[in-house]
């Protein structure tokens, strides 16, 4: 029998694609083969993250309905999530395979889906969001902190990680330190809380102040 398992299939294309050189060229590979049939669909969630949906519901800022951005969108469901609350949302992955599931998935969705590249943002996404959320997609890369570019002055960064406990761990996913989160503190950006949750994960928000 074909061994379905996804997480399997990406710790080797994640492998192959560190030796060459090209570390983020396994996520379109890994949603290529499952829209093919070939493994299970990678990071399947049909509902929103528990954690956004319970900082969400206790942010200040949820009723201002601005433009929100989730960063690594892969199908949908964080973004058809802030869409359903009212946001103006952009979703945005770096994998076409991923963009096109979750347009499927998704049909006369509210939400702007698009393939972009978080280490190479286009102009129009930089500083244009009032809500940015990030969840499990800095880690997945080296270097991980980048989004900080996105919220505009005033807006708000949310993040989920895995949290760094001092365990060997072969990345990629590569496990924060509360320094690796610290790197987001560029540009005006400072944090508003920054909380160890079970998991273990980061659970933050951050606001960009200038």
């Amino acid at each position: 029998m074909t061994d379905r398992n996804w997480a399997r299939r990406a710790d080797q294309l994640a492998a192959q694609a560190y030796a060459a050189g090209e570390p983020t060229a396994w996520f379109d590979q890994l949603y290529t083969e499952a829209a093919a049939g070939t493994i299970d669909m990678p990071w399947s969630r049909t509902d929103p993250h528990p954690l956004l949906v319970s900082w969400f519901d206790q942010w200040p800022g949820r009723d201002e309905l601005g433009r929100a951005c989730v960063v690594g969108c892969g199908l949908g469901a964080d973004a058809e999530f802030l869409a359903a609350r009212g946001w103006t949302t952009t979703g945005f992955d770096l994998s076409p395979a991923a963009v096109e599931q979750a347009r499927s998935r998704h049909p006369g969705s509210t939400v702007t889906y698009r393939v972009a590249d978080l280490l190479d943002l286009p102009d129009d996404l930089v500083g244009s969001f009032d809500l940015v959320v990030e969840i499990h997609t800095l880690q997945a890369m080296p270097n991980p902190p980048r989004a900080a570019s996105l919220p505009a002055p005033g807006g708000t960064l949310f993040v989920v990680q895995f949290r760094d406990t001092g365990v060997p761990a072969q990345p990629p996913p590569f496990p924060l330190t509360r320094d690796d989160l610290a790197l987001l503190e560029v540009g005006g950006v400072v944090p508003v809380r920054v909380d160890e949750v079970d998991g273990p994960l980061w659970r933050a928000e951050f606001e960009r102040r200038v």
